[in-house]
């Protein structure tokens, strides 16, 4: 690989990519201010068996989802990129030098990736949270409802009518006696579930770095190129092969913890079935557009993350470029990959 064809070159790239680093964390730190708001609170009916759940302690705290989902991921996209040899990209042999600099490239996209996953889930899921105020299934264990108010606090339904004292009341949350005011907010913010969408945002992402890293994908046409071949001229059908099947449960176990994340919300009354779905839903949209942002298709070019940018488009890349490395300075990109990171 060429060697850094110059300074203002490289100091272009670092500005680039440093700019993508303090767009993820001001996304983050916009999605904390949303997370601390006092959000709204829907009115419930003290009636309704869908709110009547006990409330237990979560299976999975907030920390520990965010271990998962953050720290190990993080942690092993690091170790892996660095104590493993990147895929080769051509047939001539890399210098120990040219590797090192692929490794460390290879690290910082993994992160990017996973940076602008999770900060993307996290700032939709709070400003949902703030907007919709939906009631979780254990909202009267939390609220401690004071019936003998219920005149002052209802807003609307037909037991407020001469003759209908058993009809349903619509309440607000004015109504709740439980003094811890924490707990009782919390109870308003079913919708999406937060461990669902940051737990499939981080562990999906990983999951996919995973299987592109060790090159399991199903083939397809393009797959005559990667890793899994039989060594035979010809078709797609004739010169792919099929991954090892245990590097598919590998890059699977991600995904499985993500899923018993999400499982446990349901079993500590926290959501519905509708919460988890929308949040897993939210996090996978970003878990994608993280690993597609910084790396191609899995069956393209496994464990490859794109070219570094252009230097005369490191901000811009124009209404008719595909991306924004092209040409000449795509090649020499991959001489330069370890002055962004």
């Amino acid at each position: 690989m060429p060697n850094l064809s110059s300074r203002k070159g490289s100091a272009v790239r670092i500005l680039s990519y440093s700019l993508d680093w303090l767009l993820i964390f001001a996304i983050v730190a916009a999605g904390g201010v949303l997370y601390t708001v006092r959000g709204n609170t829907h009115a419930f009916f003290l009636s309704d068996p869908s709110l009547s759940y006990p409330l237990y302690p979560d299976t999975v705290p907030y920390q520990v989802a965010a271990v998962v989902a953050v720290v190990i991921p993080a942690v092993f996209i690091a170790a892996v990129s660095l104590l493993s040899n990147p895929p080769p990209v051509s047939s001539s042999p890399s210098s120990r030098s040219t590797t090192w600099r692929r490794k460390l490239w290879s690290w910082h996209a993994g992160w990017l990736g996973l940076g602008l996953s999770l900060a993307g889930a996290f700032f939709v899921t709070s400003a949902l949270k703030d907007v919709v105020g939906k009631p979780r299934p254990n909202l009267l264990a939390r609220c401690d409802p004071d019936v003998s108010q219920l005149s002052t606090w209802a807003v609307s339904g037909f037991g407020l009518g001469d003759g209908l004292s058993e009809a349903p009341v619509l309440v607000t949350a004015g109504i709740c006696r439980n003094s811890n005011k924490a707990v009782v907010q919390d109870g308003f913010a079913a919708f999406p579930s937060g461990h669902s969408s940051f737990a499939v945002s981080g562990l999906l992402y990983f999951s996919l770095w995973l299987c592109a890293r060790f090159g399991a994908a199903i083939p397809s046409a393009a797959a005559s190129n990667g890793w899994w071949r039989v060594g035979r001229p010809g078709s797609p059908q004739t010169t792919a092969a099929a991954p090892p099947l245990y590097l598919l449960v590998v890059g699977l176990i991600p995904v499985a913890g993500a899923a018993y994340i999400c499982a446990s919300r349901w079993a500590d009354n926290q959501h519905d079935g509708w919460d988890i779905i929308s949040g897993a839903t939210i996090g996978a949209f970003f878990a994608w557009l993280g690993y597609r942002w910084y790396h191609p298709p899995l069956q393209t070019i496994p464990g490859t993350p794109w070219s570094l940018r252009s230097k005369s488009q490191a901000f811009y890349g124009g209404p008719a470029t595909n991306g924004v490395a092209n040409g000449r300075e795509l090649r020499e990109n991959e001489g330069e990959v370890s002055e962004a990171v």
